[in-house]
């Protein structure tokens, strides 16, 4: 009789495309996640700025949809679900959101397509430019728009008043694994109305049932800042400080781990390949 891995390895050949120990969908995910997030670590920093800037700039999108529709109805899950859009220009544009880069480019490096200085270097500069880009389009957005001034000091207020507490750990946490969950879901599909509605559940859960997260709700806050908000940039930065580290909790301990161990024979056996490839090169 067969050894089990043997038994589960000829299972493999005859009922799926691929003969690899995952199902087919995985290797198909995995090889897309590591050729996009190896594009992602070897962009120029003046493409790493300006796909950040862009981001703050969709975001920005999504909150003025966001101000629009809570100031028409006062629906706070209404309102998230168009905060949706802007998550959608980011899928559209190929912009950069901050938490987006928890899983996609650590694919990439994991694989040896990549190293860990690449990574941070595309963090800090998406991080940075994020809240830049976010910074100067609320700006025009509270110029535009001084009717909003109410609601988004309300919200803003309402991010950082109860500093940090286990309920709000708890939604920091839970807004970096839904971002990230959400990256994962549209990197499964090519379908644009897919990708519209996975916005949409992402704006609904993460602005509609008020989580906290650092990129996004920092953005609203310069919103609030800029129109007069009793906000300084040092009560903001201290609340960021909190909020940024647990985001990433949530969003590399929450999702990226758990898919890493699901995808381990794809890695080594990548790693591997890569190991051989430049061994080649140096011979």
């Amino acid at each position: 009789m067969e050894p089990d891995h043997q038994q589960t390895e000829q299972k493999r050949k005859e009922l799926g495309r691929t003969d690899e120990p995952v199902e087919d969908e995985l290797v198909e995910e995995f090889e897309n996640t590591v050729t996009e997030g190896a594009d992602r670590l070897n962009r120029t920093w003046r493409a790493l700025a300006i796909t950040g800037l862009f981001g703050g700039i969709d975001v920005g999108l999504g909150i003025m949809a966001m101000l629009a529709v809570l100031d028409a109805t006062g629906s706070e899950l209404l309102a998230g679900m168009a905060f949706g859009i802007g998550l959608f220009a980011l899928r559209l544009a190929h912009s950069e959101l901050f938490t987006e880069d928890f899983l996609i480019p650590i694919n990439a490096v994991v694989a040896r397509h990549g190293t860990w200085l690449q990574l941070l270097r595309l963090w800090v500069v998406t991080l940075v430019t994020n809240l830049a880009g976010g910074w100067l389009f609320m700006w025009v957005v509270g110029a535009a728009f001084p009717q909003f001034e109410r609601l988004i000091v309300e919200i803003s207020v309402g991010y950082m008043e109860k500093g940090l507490t286990l309920e709000t750990a708890a939604l920091a946490v839970l807004a970096g694994s839904t971002i990230t969950l959400s990256t994962r879901m549209s990197q499964g599909t090519t379908n644009d109305v897919v990708t519209a509605l996975i916005s949409l559940i992402s704006g609904l859960l993460v602005v509609g049932l008020g989580m906290l997260h650092g990129a996004l709700n920092s953005i609203v806050v310069f919103g609030a800042m800029h129109m007069g908000a009793a906000i300084s940039y040092t009560d903001w930065f201290v609340w960021f400080l909190w909020v940024i580290p647990l985001n990433m909790v949530g969003g590399l301990a929450i999702i990226t781990l758990p898919r890493l161990v699901r995808t381990l024979e794809l890695i080594k056996k990548e790693r591997a390949k890569q190991a051989g490839r430049l061994a080649g090169e140096r011979g």
